[in-house]
């Protein structure tokens, strides 16, 4: 099975420039009820992503730091505590499925490194599910 059948094209996927603000971020992931999200340089290449816990840390970690002054913190300046990994539109799906176990979401690039979209883990334990578990129809 090839991994494009999983992917949620980029489109459809919210993410965030990597010359965004935490402002900017903490505003769309409460938008769209995310605990994290995709950020994208600007020649459209996966840069990493930004959490919830990693603005957490951040506001936690920098004394004075206020809800109204997170527009002046860039996201690049905000350390990130996980690492999700990547993979090629040509990945094995054995690659996937080792990210999926602990990432959310896998973020996909095509072969030059451009953010093509994401692989939810959700589809892929629903697609596991259908092959182990046999329908009553």
């Amino acid at each position: 099975m090839n991994i494009s059948f999983f992917l949620t094209p980029k489109q459809e996927v919210v993410f965030l420039p990597s010359h965004a603000t935490m402002r900017q971020a903490l505003e769309k992931m409460e938008y769209h009820r995310y605990t994290a999200v995709p950020l994208i340089d600007e020649a459209g290449k996966y840069v990493g992503t930004i959490t919830e816990g990693d603005l957490l840390w951040k506001i936690k970690n920098t004394p004075g730091l206020s809800l109204e002054s997170t527009h002046k913190v860039p996201l690049m300046e905000i350390a990130r505590h996980i690492r999700n990994k990547a993979v090629s539109i040509n990945a094995r799906m054995e690659d996937l499925i080792e990210l999926v176990i602990t990432q959310n979401f896998v973020p996909v690039t095509d072969d030059s490194g451009v953010f093509i979209g994401i692989v939810r883990r959700r589809e892929i334990i629903e697609y596991c599910a259908k092959l182990i578990i046999p329908h009553n129809s």
